[in-house]
């Protein structure tokens, strides 16, 4: 079974076709610049097999409709495709940012998924809308192929009230749905898939804390393999310190800032979003650059370093709290998975809870999966390498049975 996996951007479409009889990758590739001069389609066949082909194409791309035909194009290329034709693609799965309180599981696109997507446009519009064009678009050159979305909140759907709701008056959460959603579901899934299985004990019987670390960071509580707690917020920008958003801070800010120095809302609302977290205590939000620089004895640069470690431990030890028995912690995600500082310094001080780092181990470099943990730690400790988009082939083909 052949699946291809499309995440729309506002810009951007990457995709992915998978065959699921091997869950193996067949090829891999991005479209960007949609709308913009200097369109550029790359793609990878076969990757990781030594068969790799590489592709780049650049041509203007004005619209979605366009990008998406280039790829279909490039996929089914009698020279550097990997299908004679768009008919053998089975289905299609679609990453949707938000399900909002909709969507506790993928669903089958139908013209009433569609029209409860944009119903959450409110919540996400910058996301919403780039998926929505994605699903348009595809479900008028793939007629009569199943479709699929997967919502990146739907993990989190599990929480309790006690979890997501916001001590405000109660009516903004009935009228207005304000509330933690929760993002980044669908890598938190994934690992914790993952994860039971290295672990040898199915998911519903796992207790996991699992912390995705990229340029947005997030963490989950996850309970006999649901989802019970999560950092990320009604928006992706509550919780860990991130590359250039705040995480956590004092909701009476807006007020102080727009009074000490006169900022409107969108003026404070782009500065938490955009120049604020690593970028903004020492103005570099790559964390290969922050190394580079506390090493070269960069005062800010360390206060970064340390205050992102600090919120990933803080939230380690609040998490142990919500689940009592903790079987694993998961690092995942570009600084997760590649970043031994990091996860040293997480995990620094923790042995108390009975988290002991294997610090030869943490120096290695991790395959799908990597145990860090030392022998005699009571919790295990695995860097996972996360797949979103054979975690919505997967839901994909759940969905169709």
């Amino acid at each position: 079974m052949k699946i291809l996996v499309i995440n729309s951007g506002s810009s951007s479409i990457k995709y992915q076709l998978l065959d699921m009889d091997t869950e193996s990758v067949l090829v891999t590739g991005l479209v960007e610049r949609i709308g913009e001069a200097g369109g550029v389609l790359t793609a990878t066949t076969y990757p990781g097999t030594g068969k790799e082909k590489l592709t780049r194409l650049e041509t203007t791309i004005p619209d979605h409709s366009t990008g998406m035909k280039l790829l279909i194009k490039q996929i089914s290329d009698q020279q550097d495709g990997v299908i004679r034709d768009a008919s053998e693609i089975d289905a299609v799965g679609h990453r949707v940012v938000h399900g909002g309180e909709s969507f506790q599981q993928p669903a089958l696109i139908t013209d009433e998924v569609v029209d409860a997507i944009k119903a959450n446009v409110p919540l996400a519009p910058l996301h919403n809308p780039a998926n929505l064009d994605g699903i348009r678009v595809a479900r008028q050159l793939f007629a009569g192929v199943p479709q699929v979305a997967v919502f990146d909140t739907a993990f989190h759907q599990s929480m309790p009230p006690s979890a997501f709701l916001y001590a405000l008056p109660y009516e903004l959460y009935e009228k207005d749905r304000i509330r933690r959603y929760g993002f980044h579901g669908t890598s938190h899934k994934y690992v914790a898939f993952e994860s039971a299985r290295i672990l040898s004990k199915p998911l519903a019987e796992c207790n996991l804390i699992t912390i995705h670390l990229g340029n947005g960071c997030s963490m989950t509580a996850v309970q006999n393999g649901r989802s019970v707690e999560t950092s990320l917020g009604m928006t992706p920008l509550e919780g860990l310190i991130m590359g250039t958003r705040c995480g956590d801070i004092d909701p009476a800010l807006h007020a102080i800032l727009h009074r000490s120095r006169g900022m409107d809302i969108e003026e404070i609302d782009a500065m938490l979003n955009r120049e604020s977290g690593l970028k903004g205590v020492c103005g570099m939000n790559d964390m290969r650059d922050i190394h580079a620089a506390r090493q070269q004895g960069d005062r800010l640069a360390k206060l970064a370093f340390d205050m992102f470690v600090h919120r990933i431990r803080k939230y380690i030890g609040a998490y142990f709290a919500v689940l009592g028995r903790v079987d694993a912690l998961v690092f995942t995600a570009g600084i997760g998975e590649n970043d031994r500082e990091v996860r040293k310094a997480a995990l620094a001080g923790l042995e108390n809870l009975g988290i002991i780092l294997d610090h030869e181990a943490n120096g290695r470099r991790p395959g799908d999966w990597l145990r860090i943990s030392a022998p005699e730690s009571k919790v295990e400790l695995l860097v996972v390498r996360t797949n979103e988009e054979l975690e919505i082939a997967r839901q994909t083909v759940e969905v169709l049975g």
